[in-house]
Order: structure tokens, then C-alpha cells, then sequence
């Protein structure tokens, strides 16, 4: 993975300074942006600027993106709308490219130049590598809280950072390190899930998640046998504060994905057909990546299966028929503490699944 860091000029003329950095693999790139405002205070900031290459943004947080050809619009999100003079945003995107990925150029906010052309190089480009293909480990995860494999699970049950546990109550499901079917490497955990009504089992990591963010970045590689029932399941848990310790839960409704919120039992989709058609069934005997974006500091959810945002599954504080009715119901922003991850079951339906290759961070990890 390669970084390139391009500062926009700040010449008396220039409205704004941009800090751009990106890292860049092989057909993809994710970059942040840093905005400082040397005009005016600003109500409400645009920043646009155009690529010169074949990049497509697929994604962003902390700001709405937009792109038309090569040129591209993010505007300020309802948190961070004021821009006082001297004042700074950050905002961060994910995309892909094909055959060139030159740095950005022309950046202006609100239809002022930021002066130069925006793309100052650095003097000395660091070493080009390949992306991984799994998440890495050690010291080599970034800034990840979470980066795991499960290589490092010597025994037949979850062992170290993770720790099985039954959150509400005991049921028939069971915990294992599978050394017989992974999505990378040797080893994976593998949960046996029953049916029945709160019929828990989970294996939880020991870290504290409670300083990830603004945005808190989670990936995993999920394989499962059975169908999603029509039934309520979860098979992510995630404890948050922001719900007194109560769960924001990833499972399946109606045969389809769905976030469930535990203090209110709000649904992501609405639990209507129209709604539960903008989501995705989770495909059965493959591994299937799954990556989400949960913003601490304002409504803002993403959910992508294999790359693909889902519609259903989007949340921007923007009222939407058919996917948020209930979710905007409550507007206290998320901050989730821990992660676990296994089956709960609150009725009909049972599955085996398997988790590989995990992270959670503050940056986004690609598939």
C-alpha cells in the first residue's frame, strides 16, 4: 500500500488549504481530506475538485460525495455544517480506479480556489507494495483496535482477545476455532447457532472500542449454511453506551440483512416489502464481506455485502419512505464499546457460521 500526501497552496487569494492523503492499491484507494477555511466563517461548506483520472468514488463518511465525470462535490454532513475561519473539517472517502489515479486538482470551497493547483507531491514518494489480501497483524494493523485472523487460537475454543459469553441468556449454541474451513490462513471461529426464542451464543473481543472514530470502520469475512429466516436473528452485537449498554445489532428479518437497535427494537430497513427489498439476503456457503460505517457524532450508517453499498441499509439523518421511518425515530448518535459476534436467535431459525479475518478501526479496510 502506497501513501501520497497533496497540500493545496495558501496564497493570500485562496479560500481554503486542503491536506490530502491517500492510500492507493491496485484498482483501489481510500483517501482523507483535511479542509481548513481561511476565508470567511461558513454556514454550510461545499468543497469540489476534479480527478483527471479514471477514479469512482464508491463511499464516503463524514460528508455527502458526489461525482458527475471527473468532477466531484462533498458537501458538510448536519455535525459539521459551521466552518469558522481558521476552522477545519475531515472527511475521508473510498474508491477504485483502473488505469490512472493522478491526485486531485482545482480544489475550491464554496466556489473560492484554494489556491495553486493542489497537488504538491512529496519529495520523496515512499515504496509501492501490493494491498493486502487479509487483514495483517501485529504492529502491521494500522490503526486498527481490531485486527484479527484467528491464527493466533492455539485450542479448540476461543482463547486470548476473544471470550465466548452468553449476554442475555444460556441457550444451544456453541463457540469454536475451526481449522477446517477459512476464508484466509488455517483458522476461523465458527459458531453453532440454535433456534428458539433468546437462544444466545457469542464470542466477544476484549477490546475496549470506546475511543474508535469519529466513524467506527468494521470488516469481516461471514460464511453461513442457512438462509436468513423471516424471523428476527443477530449474529453481530455490538454493546453502546449511547443506549445504556443496550445492543446495535446486525442479523436478518425476512429472509433479508437488517439492523435492529435493542433500546427501541428500530428496524434498518423498515420491515415493510418495499423496505426489505432495498436490503440483501446474506448468500449461503460462500465467505461474503461484509464492512460498515457507524458515525459516533451523528446519524450516519453505511452497510456494503462484497462492495456493494445496500440502499436499505444506508442511514444520513435524511428522512427516506421505506428504510429509516423508525431508525430516526431516536437521534442520539451510537457509540458502540465492544464487538461480538455469533448467533441469537428470538424464534425460528438456526445456522452455522464462520468469522475470518476481522477489523475495527477508525479508517476503513478494504475487501
Amino acid at each position: 500500500m502506497t501513501g501520497l500526501t497533496a497540500t493545496s497552496a495558501a496564497g493570500a487569494a485562496a479560500g481554503c488549504r486542503v491536506d490530502h492523503t491517500v492510500n492507493k492499491w491496485s484498482g483501489g484507494y481510500v483517501a482523507q481530506f483535511k479542509v481548513t477555511n481561511l476565508g470567511p466563517a461558513i454556514d454550510g461548506w461545499r468543497l469540489t475538485w476534479t480527478y483527471t483520472g479514471d477514479q469512482q468514488v464508491t463511499s464516503a463518511w463524514n460528508a455527502t460525495v458526489t461525482q458527475t465525470g471527473g468532477a466531484v462535490v462533498a458537501e458538510h454532513t448536519s455535525a459539521n455544517r459551521a466552518l469558522a475561519t481558521g476552522g477545519t473539517v475531515d472527511f475521508g472517502l473510498q474508491g477504485t480506479w483502473r488505469s490512472a489515479d493522478p491526485a486531485p486538482v482545482d480544489f475550491a470551497l464554496n466556489g473560492v480556489s484554494c489556491g495553486g493547483d493542489g497537488t504538491t507531491p512529496p519529495t520523496t514518494p515512499p515504496p509501492t507494495t501490493p494491498p493486502p489480501t487479509t487483514p495483517p497483524s501485529g504492529a502491521d494493523c494500522g490503526d486498527a483496535v481490531i485486527c484479527s485472523d484467528f491464527e493466533d487460537q492455539a485450542g479448540p475454543a476461543p482463547s486470548g482477545a476473544w471470550k465466548f459469553t452468553v449476554p442475555d441468556c444460556q441457550g444451544t449454541g456453541t463457540a469454536a476455532v475451526d481449522t477446517a474451513v477459512a476464508h484466509s490462513g488455517s483458522r476461523s471461529l465458527r459458531i453453532d447457532g440454535g433456534a428458539g426464542y433468546c437462544n444466545h451464543a457469542f464470542v466477544a473481543s476484549t477490546a475496549d472500542l470506546s475511543s474508535v472514530g469519529p466513524v467506527m470502520h468494521v470488516r469481516m469475512w461471514v460464511r453461513h449454511t442457512t438462509a436468513l429466516p423471516s424471523a428476527h436473528v443477530t449474529f453481530v452485537s455490538l454493546p453502546d453506551t449511547s443506549q445504556s449498554g443496550r445492543s446495535l445489532r446486525v442479523g436478518g428479518q425476512n429472509g433479508a440483512l437488517q439492523w435492529n437497535r435493542e433500546i427501541d427494537d428500530a428496524t434498518l430497513p423498515a420491515q415493510s416489502p418495499a423496505g426489505v427489498a432495498l436490503s440483501r439476503p446474506l448468500p449461503t456457503d460462500t465467505w461474503q464481506c461484509l464492512r460498515f460505517a457507524i458515525d459516533t457524532t451523528a446519524p450516519g450508517l453505511d452497510t456494503w455485502l462484497d462492495g456493494e453499498q445496500i440502499p436499505g441499509l444506508h442511514a444520513d439523518g435524511v428522512p427516506t419512505q421505506d428504510i429509516d421511518q423508525q431508525w430516526l425515530a431516536r437521534t442520539t448518535p451510537p457509540r458502540p464499546t465492544a464487538l461480538r459476534l455469533g448467533w441469537e436467535s428470538y424464534g425460528t431459525g438456526d445456522d452455522t457460521l464462520w468469522f475470518d479475518d476481522v477489523t475495527v478501526g477508525s479508517t476503513p479496510a478494504g475487501c
